[in-house]
C-alpha cells in the first residue's frame, strides 16, 4: 500500500519521477528538453518549491507560474499528455487525500494554462 504525499522528500520523488518521464516522452519531451537544456536542475528546484507550497502549505515558492508558459507552441494534446504522465506518476507512487489533491490541482492548472495560451494566441 502506498502512502500519501506528506514531506518534501515525497514532493521531490514525485517531481523527479514525473519530469524523468516527461523528458523521455515523444510528444512533450522535446519541448521541455529544448527549453530547459542546461537548466533542468533549476527547474526541478522551482517545482519542488511550487508543489511544496501548493500541497503541503509550506510557503517556499515565489513567482508567477504562467508567464514562462505563455508562448509555448502547445495545444490540448500536449496538456492531455502532461496530465496523463502526471496522474500515472502520482497513482504509482502515492495514495491518499493529498495525492488526489495533486491530480486535481494539476488538472485545474493545465486547463487554466491552456485557456490563457489560446487567448494570447488569439484562438479564443
Amino acid at each position: 500500500m502506498s502512502k500519501d504525499i506528506e514531506h518534501l522528500k515525497d514532493i521531490q520523488l514525485l517531481v523527479n519521477t514525473f519530469y524523468g518521464r516527461v523528458q523521455q516522452d515523444d510528444l512533450i519531451g522535446p519541448l521541455f528538453n529544448e527549453r530547459l537544456a542546461g537548466k533542468w536542475e533549476y527547474h526541478l528546484e522551482k517545482m519542488y518549491a511550487f508543489w511544496q507550497t501548493v500541497l503541503l502549505e509550506e510557503h517556499t515558492y515565489s513567482g508567477r507560474p504562467f508567464p514562462p508558459h505563455a508562448k509555448l507552441p502547445v495545444n490540448q494534446e500536449h496538456f492531455d499528455r502532461w496530465k496523463q504522465i502526471f496522474n500515472r506518476t502520482v497513482d504509482e507512487l502515492f495514495e491518499g487525500k493529498i495525492a488526489e489533491e495533486a491530480k486535481w490541482r494539476a488538472d485545474r492548472m493545465a486547463a487554466m494554462f491552456l485557456s490563457k495560451i489560446e487567448y494570447f494566441n488569439g484562438e479564443k
